[in-house]
């Protein structure tokens, strides 16, 4: 597909579903570098370059965060509200990733700013093409927000 020598986050606990994610990234030739961070709070020392990220570039950020809900620590919904109210992120895209059917996670996602949620299937074949879509659309198709620009209002 394509490589743009960008990053993705994919905030994930479950050993499972993160060689899933990698698997179906192989199989749709996604190729960008996938940091994972198993726990919210590591996600969120990854993006602000605290913890064991201190020393990280903190303006090298990720093309795009793959975020779970469900996770130890920290939960996704606080690691997306800290993202949003934090300048440097805020227009960070991010995409929830997850197993939660609960109508109040869709609804709470949405209303903290997330770019798009997806619930994962199942069957790997139907998780490929998602990733496969996910991929194309977020990584080539969509024209990404600048991130170091601060706008005058």
């Amino acid at each position: 597909m394509k490589n743009t020598n960008k990053t993705i986050l994919l905030v994930e606990d479950n050993p499972s579903d993160i060689d899933l994610t990698k698997r179906a990234f192989e199989k749709e030739h996604i190729n960008n570098n996938v940091v994972v961070a198993e726990d919210g709070q590591e996600a969120l020392d990854y993006l602000f370059a605290t913890g064991k990220y201190a020393g990280r570039d903190v303006n090298d950020l990720p093309v795009l965060v793959l975020l779970d809900l469900k996770l130890p620590k920290i939960d996704g919904l606080e690691v997306l509200r800290q993202i949003r109210a934090n300048e440097l992120t805020h227009r960070l895209l991010v995409i929830i990733l997850t197993s939660s059917k609960e109508d109040q996670d869709l609804a709470i996602s949405y209303d903290l700013g997330v770019n798009s949620y997806i619930r994962k299937p199942v069957d790997f074949h139907q998780f490929a093409e998602a990733i496969k879509l996910l991929g194309l659309y977020w990584l080539v198709i969509n024209e990404p927000p600048p991130f170091n620009e601060i706008p005058n209002h």
